[in-house]
């Protein structure tokens, strides 16, 4: 596939972007200024105040000398930036790869896309009719090398088409300044009178190098096609992206889910080739009015089962705004992990497709509730009971440690003990009773004491007393007292669990 790219030329970048803001200015002549070397350096002008001579890189000074009474506007930092990255943040819609072509300019990698909206004339046409929309006046051009399609938007007619291979003849008539040259290389180049690409562009490289250093002629390979030049995407496309244009605007809840399952119907073929699965996923909406839609959705292990995929979506499909309407898909696999291919053995009398459907129902449950809410634990090798046990990473992560059976254990085990009040005989009687949040139990069986010594590596106290207590109503608890039973200090009781 033959690569082409696009060149996008905010003109008027600023100046455009503060009409917007400010209505009233449209059609007035007025600039930005900025702070260079202790001067007022014009750095922004409107249409109409470069028609009367005012440009940028001229002093306040001289500007209010040819145009009185213009108005200037401080012009801030890194502002341009933040403009372009907006709008090249909107510009994905036309192009996977987006990269940000300072102070005003945007630079599409289009390679493979001109073709949803029927070539490249009418794939412009639209670009510019929706930029122009926004009111910003643009200029484009389209080429197979960055350095042609950005020459040609700055130097010659709007919306040119450069053909593969016609680079060169493209330059010929044109400025050193269209190869992005630096301010000292083109005032060398016409004081020796190369006032045209075609002056030097079949000199030899040596003798340019030379005279010239390693810019110019890097940057005249470059721009016809000698030499690759990779553009800095905006958002770097995860490996396994696919997109969706739409004809017509997408505005319903049918229309969201078709694109779904066709976005799924083409990743999921790639990966079920690879023999990988997905681990999580991004869908974007792109709205016609520039906000994006999105919604990440997460599995428990690798899979590449459509459906499943596609009703973890289904989930959160109400929350999606189509707004006016949706005119492009693209879903993103930002977590990818090698399928493990079950294989069943009849005599185990294990079931494989039982792990597999109990992984697609902790999906679908985390999809409703929120995956922080389900958790799976393993054994750990600790006595200290805060520590017998350790969260598990992925639902197939085997235990390196068993559990206690000889030793029962709460169902549920509190974080951080909570304090009660027993009333116990003594010494090491079970208690007869407790006080648990304004509520006394009053215990009919108890087992106990189990006594747990702290790990004294990892820190000091005191022991623990551990009793398993029924009450009168059937409910059972797992308490313990702290320490020793002491003639000093009153004993100090604990609940730190619940049976079923």
């Amino acid at each position: 596939m033959q690569q082409r790219f696009l060149s996008i030329w905010f003109k008027y970048l600023l100046t455009d972007w503060q009409v917007l803001r400010r209505p009233s200015l449209a059609g007035k002549p007025f600039a930005f200024a900025r702070s260079e070397r202790g001067r007022k350096i014009i750095s922004g002008v409107n249409s109409e105040a470069e028609e009367a001579g005012v440009i940028k890189g001229m002093n306040v000074a001289d500007a209010n000398a040819i145009f009185p009474g213009l108005e200037i506007i401080d012009a801030k930092p890194e502002r341009e930036e933040k403009l372009l990255r907006a709008i090249g943040e909107w510009a994905i819609r036309y192009a996977p790869i987006v990269a940000i072509d300072m102070p005003d300019g945007l630079m599409l990698d289009i390679s493979g896309c001109t073709h949803l909206w029927g070539g490249e004339p009418a794939y412009l046409d639209e670009i510019e009719h929706r930029l122009s929309t926004k009111g910003y006046q643009v200029l484009l051009a389209t080429a197979s090398t960055i350095g042609a399609a950005w020459a040609a938007a700055r130097y010659l007619s709007n919306k040119v088409i450069i053909p593969a291979s016609a680079e060169a003849e493209s330059l010929l008539e044109l400025p050193p300044a269209a190869l992005r040259l630096e301010r000292m290389t083109i005032e060398k180049l016409h004081k020796l009178g190369l006032l045209r690409i075609k002056d030097f562009i079949y000199m030899p490289k040596s003798a340019l190098r030379r005279r010239f250093g390693d810019t110019l002629p890097e940057m005249l390979s470059k721009a016809v096609g000698n030499e690759q030049e990779y553009l800095q995407p905006l958002i770097t496309p995860e490996p396994y992206h696919e997109r969706l244009p739409c004809l017509d605007p997408i505005r319903n809840a049918a229309g969201i889910e078709v694109a779904i399952k066709k976005l799924l119907q083409l990743v999921c073929k790639r990966l079920h080739k690879e023999t990988k699965g997905l681990r999580k996923a991004q869908l974007r909406c792109y709205r016609i009015d520039g906000e994006i839609e999105q919604v990440i959705i997460g599995t428990s292990k690798a899979t590449n089962h459509i459906e499943h995929l596609f009703k973890l979506f289904q989930l959160h499909i109400s929350t999606i705004k189509a707004g006016f309407g949706i005119e492009l898909f693209t879903i993103d696999a930002i977590q990818i992990e090698a399928m493990q291919i079950s294989q069943e053995v009849l005599w185990s009398g294990h079931n494989a497709q039982v792990d597999e459907e109990l992984a697609e129902l902790l999906d679908r449950i985390a999809g409703k509730l929120g995956a922080n809410n389900i958790h799976r634990y393993l054994p750990d090798e600790h006595y200290w009971p805060e520590r017998s046990l350790k969260l598990a990473t992925t639902l197939d992560e085997k235990p390196t440690s068993s559990w206690a059976k000889d030793r029962p254990r709460p169902t549920l085990l509190l974080n951080i003990p909570v304090s009660i009040d027993v009333t116990a005989p003594v010494p090491d009687y079970p208690p007869m009773s407790f006080r648990y949040k304004d509520n006394v139990h009053y215990i009919d069986k108890a087992d106990g004491p189990e006594r747990i010594e702290r790990e004294w590596w990892n820190d000091a106290g005191e022991h623990r007393d551990y009793y398993q207590v029924e009450d009168k109503s059937g409910q059972r608890y797992w308490i313990f007292r702290l320490g020793h039973y002491g003639s000093d200090a009153p004993s100090q009781w604990f609940l730190h669990g619940f049976f079923a």
